[in-house]
């Protein structure tokens, strides 16, 4: 049995306080049909909401499995100690003023440890949150209104807003809701760890995450791990954007990957499917509810429209979802029910010969409905009820469940706006095993998010170092560190002057490379010269770079593409890895992808062939394709090195990384770190 049991299944609470919130929890209590023992505390009352009250926690006829505290902050720690002295299970805490309003309020820091404390192994949530809502036992901890309704499964919804849990409870889009939770400041007991809780009950089905933050990463890694092992899927709609992660950072790397890339990347490595509002939130969750995840994210759309097949192809474009052709076995079904005069295609406009033909409409949908799809989509929009008549639609319904039946595969049907399609029809959709969508776009990023693999078990996460003041890494210098990893860089030798520079130049031999030291972007600082033929050459670029000192190298011949690969200390999620488009277009082209340290093979090869470039990679109208070995290895150098020496490292760039046919050789190296003394 969990520690949470209790709160979260209890058979009796107290409610402390006498205010509009706590009268709401009551009464919410009563409407929702609770069974057991509600008690209320109130140092004046009589009754609150209908309910005898007694003046102190001591005086409870028995120890409350779970308890809502909705006084102020001071008396709140005060009633968890009380709680917790008796053995109660567990308590809400309404109050705000602690840690979360520490800039505007200093005592708040210490009146959450004095809460922390007070509470010891009793579990709290909040403070500042508004507790939760367990529609499967018919129990909840809420002061406000809400919108579900008791279910015998669902989905988990934990949120560290109040307000954002409030209105998912207002959906009227079918989602069944297993339970609501809100987190607040996490005082005691964070978001991971009350997922892991909820994944744990049988009856939910999935889990939806509202992240303003990670917080533990070591936790994540376990709610992940838990949800693995339930074979549940998890999606997150993560807001929010790490100024830190970027802080004192020179590198291209860092705008590239920007704020969000660490949590994005994060996400992603734990099987996590992020989208990026609440609508696609809802219809993901209510996907996943149904269907248990995709195996595939190819799709079908079948409509009576031209205008919406070509809609939803659209609207399919730039996201995680492919509309493949229909094939001979699909080609062969639809012909027989439909004729030869509709255009076999996917999307599918079958256009109205068959409307009413239940028999007919059942036969199309699932003659579509085939191994190879995760998901077939069809298309269908109800009249509105108050002026209209919609029974000429239940011919509709009962193909697309009929269909659901025949082929035994996932099928959705989906309105094109929200207010298109009732919630009743939503709901015996759900009931018959469809989806109902509420939204062409919301349907494809369910889709395309239901389609995220579950991962195997993945390496922990390199955690972040204490962020410190780091100093440029002189170019030589950083290239030699690397290269003590196994990274490959060219022939070189530093200079003191423009003299020595040319000297240089004679002993590697011309053509070279002229680099000023002490300068992050080069290239913008005219402080790279390339393809010098002369020591003469090379002494009057010395002359008209803003260097004092200055690095000469080998000029690397056959370049096939240039790779830009980089790490960021992101202070939230770890060491960000970057792979991307290098050399002069790196800023330009926005072309890179960004994985958190350590990494595996295939993570490497799935970044390098979702970049836009990939093309000149393996070869491209004739030319030789990157030695990609070569470039696994110089990543893998570069992983090595951040592993090995991460404490005072804040970023390293490679940029570029010039790739042949024989090699990846990385012409520019970037480092800013700071060694302890």
């Amino acid at each position: 049995m969990s520690r949470f049991s209790r709160l979260f299944q209890p058979k009796s609470v107290a409610v402390i306080g006498g205010g509009a919130w706590c009268r709401a929890v009551i009464a919410q209590c009563r409407g929702m049909g609770f069974a057991g023992e509600i008690w209320a505390v109130h140092p004046k009352a009589e009754v609150v909401a209908g309910v005898p009250a007694v003046a102190r926690i001591e005086d409870l006829p028995g120890v409350p499995d779970a308890a809502f505290i909705g006084v102020n902050r001071h008396a709140t720690v005060d009633a968890v100690r009380l709680l917790a002295e008796r053995g109660a299970g567990g308590a809400v805490c309404f109050a705000s003023g602690f840690l979360e309003a520490e800039a505007e309020d200093a005592a708040g820091a210490g009146l959450q440890a004095a809460l922390l404390e007070a509470a010891g192994e009793m579990p709290i949530l909040g403070p500042n949150c508004y507790g939760f809502i367990n529609y499967l036992d018919r129990v909840l901890l809420w002061p406000d209104q809400h919108g579900g309704k008791p279910v015998e499964s669902g989905v988990a919804i934990l949120t560290q807003s109040s307000n954002i849990a409030l209105n998912m409870t207002m959906q009227a889009r079918g989602v069944p809701l297993a339970y609501v939770v809100t987190a607040g400041n996490q005082a005691q007991v964070g978001v991971a760890e009350i997922g892991r809780v909820l994944l744990a009950d049988p009856r939910v089905t999935a889990l939806g995450l509202h992240l303003e933050g990670i917080g533990d990463l070591r936790a994540f890694e376990a709610l992940a791990a838990e949800a693995r092992r339930a074979g549940k899927r998890i999606v997150a709609l993560k807001v929010g954007k790490s100024d830190q992660a970027q802080a004192a950072t020179v590198s291209h790397t860092a705008s590239l990957a920007g704020g969000d890339a660490g949590a994005d990347a994060l996400l992603r490595r734990l099987g996590m499917a992020r989208v990026g509002s609440v609508p696609a939130f809802l219809e993901t969750l209510k996907l996943l509810h149904v269907t248990g995840g995709l195996g595939s994210n190819r799709i079908a759309s079948v409509s009576c429209s031209g205008g919406e097949a070509s809609l939803m192809a659209d609207m399919g474009e730039g996201r995680d979802v492919v509309f493949p052709p229909l094939n001979a076995r699909q080609e062969g079904a639809l012909r027989a029910v439909l004729g030869p005069m509709v255009a076999l295609a996917n999307p599918l406009d079958y256009h109205t010969y068959i409307w009413r033909d239940t028999e007919a409409m059942t036969r199309a949908f699932a003659a579509v409905a085939d191994p190879g799809l995760g998901m077939v989509l069809v298309v269908v929009d109800f009249p509105r009820a108050d002026r209209c008549d919609p029974g000429d639609w239940d011919c509709a319904i009962e193909a697309v469940i009929g269909a659901r039946a025949r082929s035994g595969r996932p099928v959705a049907m989906v309105a094109s706006l929200p207010e298109l399609m009732p919630e009743a029809v939503a709901e015996r959709l759900m009931q018959a095993g469809v989806v109902p969508f509420f939204g062409f776009d919301e349907a494809l990023a369910a889709c395309a998010a239901g389609a995220i693999p579950m991962p195997g078990d993945v390496q922990p996460i390199c955690l972040p170092t204490e962020t410190i003041s780091a100093e440029l890494v002189p170019e030589a210098e950083a290239k030699a560190r690397l290269a003590g990893y196994g990274l490959r860089v060219p022939g070189a030798a530093r200079a003191a002057s423009p003299e020595a520079a040319g000297a240089a130049a004679d002993r590697i031999g011309v053509p070279v490379v002229l680099k000023g030291e002490g300068v992050a972007h080069k290239s913008e600082a005219g402080a790279v010269v390339l393809g010098l033929e002369s020591a003469e050459a090379v002494e009057a670029a010395a002359r008209a770079m803003p260097c004092e000192a200055f690095l000469v190298e080998e000029m690397v011949a056959g370049v096939v593409a240039e790779l830009l690969i980089g790490v960021v200390k992101d202070p939230a999620h770890g060491f960000v890895l970057t792979i991307g488009a290098g050399g002069v277009l790196t800023e330009i082209m926005q072309d890179s992808q960004s994985l958190l340290l350590p990494v595996t093979d295939d993570m490497i090869d799935g970044a390098l062939d979702a970049l836009r470039m990939a093309p000149m990679l393996a070869g491209f109208r004739g030319q030789k394709a990157a030695d990609r070995p070569a470039i696994h290895a110089a990543i893998r150098a570069v992983e090595a090195y951040v592993l090995a020496n991460a404490t005072g490292l804040e970023e390293i760039e490679i940029n570029p990384l010039l790739c042949t046919p024989g090699g990846a050789i990385a012409a520019d190296a970037l480092m800013r770190r700071k060694d302890r003394q």
